[in-house]
């Protein structure tokens, strides 16, 4: 029998060790579009946030179409998470998850209006942890 909060324990741990995760969003036109973006912060599983620019292709399909993929993996075990994306305008976050390495991408800091968060929640989650299959709501 399949512990799933066993799996979804080193779930959380494999996104710990990631910096890096793949986020799609819909085109205009239907397709997925993954892109590599680093995760600034996650809370478990169910909430990944990142950066980037108010007018990224990424922003404007989220502001048509908030859903979404995550996905990150280690050595053999993958997880992949649908759900939604909200767009963060809020300064209070903003100012929260601000990092310096930022400023090469907003070079007027924590107020450029170029800046905006990403905050992803996931719905459902697929697993391929130690050679386990298992598909959860979350």
């Amino acid at each position: 029998m399949i512990d799933l909060k066993l799996i979804e324990e080193k779930a959380i741990s494999i996104l710990t060790e990631c910096d890096t995760a793949m986020l799609a969003s819909v085109t205009e036109e239907g397709y997925p579009r993954p892109v590599p973006m680093g995760k600034i912060k996650a809370d478990g599983i169910s909430q990944i946030w990142f950066s980037t620019g108010t007018f990224s292709d990424k922003t404007i399909q989220f502001q048509l179409n908030p859903k979404a993929g995550v996905c990150f993996m280690k050595g053999g075990d993958s997880i992949v998470l649908t759900g939604k994306v909200e767009i963060v305008s809020d300064m209070e976050i903003k100012k929260a998850l601000w990092s310096d390495w930022m400023f090469a991408h907003f070079p007027g800091g924590v107020i450029d209006p170029s800046y905006c968060i990403l905050k992803f929640t996931s719905e459902e989650a697929t697993y391929w942890i130690d050679n386990e299959f298992v598909k959860a709501s979350i």
